[in-house]
């Protein structure tokens, strides 16, 4: 059987396309490339233009980023002619079939290097989408690396216009923008519209690639982000949501809803839904509901990086009058504010004319207020109105404890996606959930009891069992989110609760930031303790007014709500202690564990565990979920409730066992041919090294998963901590390998995924190893041992490896004739400047280069960051060839950041 080659793959995707109505079109190169831009662009236009004017539109279309380059695509340019002034379009966003859409291969494009690309869709000339194919079999991250490739190699002039990329090894095919900071993981499937994944090349083609539905996706659902100055695109099931809430807001007069999984990009989709509405001139107003204040807020602030401008937030009720009366078309406003608009008499004469105007509601969340009278009054005050609304946890006849469901106010579910669908799309996290804690009654002598079963208040607020979960979290909360690269929130059943457990971590050793926020009430109910919860919040919030050198207090309360939000979301909040504030709405992709000493059930247990599963980097695998009370049941029966009863095992990660099973089965496979770790040496085809490397990849994948495990010991894998240790070196030197500069010489490992962030110890880095070398006593028996301690660990951190030669000099020259541990400092500081001037030095004489010129190329790179090529060039005593010039740049651009890497301490 011949496997399909890339070339068959390719000549395949081109008869299609052209099946499709795509005119095929031959372009060598970039001269070829900007002729054919001029003749479309004539066409689209109605326009001749001279080869004087071409190149004034090219030098505007080469001005700014990636990010202003598509602003600049959807703009018009002004053409000043003596006879007056053309406005030149680029797209006609309004008529899909007057785009001209053509599609060519192989162009060659010259940059530092010279690259052909698979692929070209161009419309009106500009390249919009490049398509980049692997046969079959060759893992899909592999041309999303070599798109990497190209930007920093050969992406210019008009390819810097593209939009989408899409790649495929004709089984496998995803899209995504035009990000060059965007990770593998925010590559996405197409899918059909029950969220079914489009992966066929051919199938892909025919519904992604379909020239109206391309047209679209272009023009419709790219979304410029202001904010980040980059381009995001809409997945599926995002685009399936607003053109059913589109089309039944403008076919129809019913209303309906959005079910899509909590962390999944519910604003994103509600943003882009609410502006395409706003720009329906059959529409007069569109209002954005939100429930709270800061949702309010923060909802805005999104809106407005989606599109500058876009909203206009609302402070008070006058100012939502005033929005509401005016021309303002996109509102976002909170249930609260809007209820009091339409109720106080005082707008009554302002808003009259308003009631018979055709009104569109969105509702950021239809399971919370809506369910209140605010609901009835809002919709009952507009007679012309239409409303939809947002849920990842809809109330249904299983948990409406006799109040009404989501269907019954919204009507028809108009798109599901839900929690199983995102975590297999790899859109969120699945939750890896531990129970922790068990009782025995002594008196009875029975067996251990599970915690729900066990009503007695008593028991599950004694100061014993508190205390030890306290215990418990100090003792983990580094394993969980691996020392502090992540962040925590501990949910507890009760203010009382809450302040017990707040002065026992206060009153315990451990160098966590603890903070806390709860509401309270101005005529609680006594509890029977000597403290208001207001005074005890009013305390807690002067300890953080210490800890963070700030000024708030429960008057500030809003201020103080909105404060805690960011430092949790800038990690610099360890762990959060909440009731109920923070377990819905909030959104932080760098919180990954939560612990529960409360009942949770339904959608209360979904959105608080979801708190922890938003998609972020390789190391974050799961949500980690720490119950201190026996919520087994709960769990399976609301995963069972918003997924289906077959979806507990994609949710819920494997038992700690089964990893174990896994890892000793990969294990068993690496070891079949490097049993050893010598024998990685002896690996002599590049095959060879690649199954070694893949192998060596899922342990560490799975790895992270094992680290985080409470019960986790090595003893439980076949294979000792020391020699997976020193499999981990062997892995690091083939990483090595593929980043030495080498100027002639390629390999397969080149676009392998190392997923080297999975090797990096927060835990051991510069300062560490410094301390340990402070510590380090020449003249005590142990020092061989030290040394080789400290030389081996720096050897198996990825960020440490470069500096190990050095600090081995070091030890070996200089630390011998320290006296005093106040010179340490001092004389490492020496010896460094030293090492480096003379790194510096050798660099200039072999590649005999200006001093002068090199010195202040490493000054800027020192300082910014970035390396200027025109400088390099100028440090060259002998220019080099073309060719030649692009390679020796590259090369002296790699070893200048080298050397600025070894030397940083």
């Amino acid at each position: 059987m011949v496997v399909q080659s890339e070339a068959m793959l390719e000549k395949s995707l081109i008869n299609r396309l052209e099946d499709q109505g795509y005119k095929y079109i031959e372009i060598k190169d970039e001269k070829e490339l900007n002729q054919n831009f001029k003749k479309q662009l004539e066409k689209l236009n109605n326009i001749e233009l001279s080869e004087e004017e071409l190149e004034r539109i090219l030098i505007h279309l080469d001005k700014g980023s990636i990010f202003r380059k598509a602003e600049i695509l959807r703009d018009r340019y002004e053409l000043k002619r003596d006879e007056g002034t053309e406005y030149i379009q680029f797209l006609d966003k309004e008529n899909w079939c007057k785009n001209i859409f053509q599609v060519s291969n192989q162009i060659t494009m010259h940059g530092k290097y010279e690259n052909r690309y698979d692929v070209t869709l161009l419309v009106n000339g500009i390249p919009m989408v490049q398509i980049e194919l692997k046969r079959r079999g060759i893992e899909l991250k592999e041309a999303f690396n070599q798109i990497n490739r190209y930007h920093k190699h050969s992406f210019k002039g008009l390819f810097n216009y593209l939009q989408i990329f899409v790649i495929s090894n004709g089984v496998n095919t995803k899209y995504y923008a035009n990000n060059r900071n965007s990770s593998f993981k925010f590559t996405f499937f197409w899918t059909d519209k029950e969220n079914k994944k489009i992966s066929n090349l051919d199938e892909f083609t025919d519904s992604f690639l379909e020239k109206c539905h391309l047209w679209k996706m272009i023009t419709k659902y790219i979304v410029l982000n202001q904010n980040q100055e980059a381009l995001m695109i809409l997945r599926p099931y995002q685009y399936y949501a607003v053109e059913a809430i589109l089309e039944k807001a403008t076919s129809t007069n019913k209303n309906g809803y959005v079910w899509h999984t909590t962390g999944s990009g519910k604003t994103l989709t509600s943003f882009k839904v609410s502006q395409l509405l706003s720009q329906n001139k059959k529409i007069d107003k569109v209002i954005f509901v939100v429930d709270r204040k800061d949702l309010d807020y923060q909802t805005t602030k999104e809106f407005n990086s989606f599109c500058a401008g876009a909203v206009d937030g609302t402070d008070n009720t006058s100012s939502l009058v005033k929005q509401l009366s005016g021309t303002t078309s996109l509102i976002i406003t909170t249930i609260q504010k809007l209820t009091r608009a339409i109720d106080n008499e005082k707008y009554e004469h302002r808003l009259n004319n308003l009631k018979d105007k055709k009104i569109v509601l969105i509702f950021d969340e239809c399971h919370r207020s809506q369910f209140g009278d605010m609901h009835k009054k809002i919709t009952e005050y507009f007679n012309n109105i239409q409303y939809f609304g947002f849920t990842g946890t809809p109330i249904l006849s299983e948990n409406a404890n006799n109040l009404r469901t989501t269907q019954d106010l919204f009507g028809d579910c108009l798109h599901k996606y839900v929690i199983k669908d995102a975590i297999s799309d790899e859109n969120v996290l699945g939750f890896s959930v531990e129970y922790v804690g068990r009782y025995k009654d002594k008196n009875k002598n029975q067996p251990d009891i599970e915690v729900e079963a066990i009503d007695t208040k008593e028991l599950m607020e004694s100061d014993m069992r508190l205390s030890a979960i306290t215990d418990y979290i100090i003792n983990n909360h580094n394993a969980k989110t691996f020392n502090g690269s992540y962040t925590g929130i501990f949910a507890v059943s009760s203010v009382p609760v809450l302040t017990k457990y707040y002065e026992l971590f206060k009153s315990k050793n451990h160098n966590f930031k603890i903070a806390t926020i709860f509401s309270y009430g101005a005529n609680e109910e006594d509890d029977g303790s000597d403290e208001h919860s207001r005074d005890k919040l009013e305390r807690y919030i002067a300890d953080y007014n210490v800890t963070f050198g700030t000024n708030y207090s429960t008057d500030t309360f809003n201020e103080y709500y909105v404060d805690v939000a960011k430092r949790v979301k800038d990690k610099q909040i360890d762990i959060l202690l909440v009731v109920n504030m923070f377990l819905t709405g909030f959104d932080s992709k760098l919180l990954n564990t939560l612990y529960v000493d409360k009942n949770l059930k339904y959608h209360g247990l979904v959105q608080a565990f979801s708190r922890t599963n938003r998609v972020l980097d390789e190391r974050k695998k799961q949500g980690n979920i720490v119950c201190f009370r026996n919520l087994k049941k709960s769990v399976d029966e609301a995963i069972k409730l918003y997924s289906d009863e077959n979806s507990l095992q994609t949710v819920l990660m494997k038992p700690y066992s089964e990893y174990v099973n896994d890892f000793n089965k990969v294990l068993t496979e690496m070891m079949e041919k490097t049993y050893e770790v010598g024998e990685v040496d002896d690996l002599e085809s590049e095959k060879e090294k690649l199954e070694f490397v893949s192998r060596f990849r899922e342990l560490i994948r799975l790895m992270t998963r094992l680290s985080v495990f409470t019960e986790f010991d090595f003893k439980d894998l076949e294979i000792s901590e020391q020699k997976f240790e020193d499999f981990r070196s062997k892995y690091l030197d083939l990483y090595a390998s593929t980043k030495g500069g080498d100027r002639n010489k390629t390999s397969v490992l080149d676009d392998v995924d190392f997923e080297i962030e999975l090797l990096k110890r927060d835990d051991i880095n510069v300062n560490y190893i410094l301390d340990l070398l402070k510590d380090l006593d020449k003249n005590s028996s142990s020092f061989p041992k030290d040394k080789k301690f400290i030389l081996d660990m720096m050897s198996k951190e990825v960020t440490l490896r470069s500096k190990r030669e050095l600090l081995e000099k070091f030890i070996d020259n200089n630390l011998v004739n320290i006296n005093e541990e106040n010179d340490f400092e001092s004389e490492f500081s020496k010896f460094i400047e030293a090492e480096k001037k003379e790194a510096v030095y050798s660099l200039v004489q072999k590649e005999n280069l200006k001093e002068e010129e090199i010195a202040e190329v490493f000054e800027e790179y020192e300082f910014s960051g970035k390396l200027k090529k025109d400088n390099i060039k100028a440090s060259f005593f002998t220019k080099p060839k073309l060719k030649e010039m692009r390679e020796k740049v590259a090369y002296i651009g790699h070893q200048i950041s080298s050397i600025v890497e070894m030397f940083t301490w």
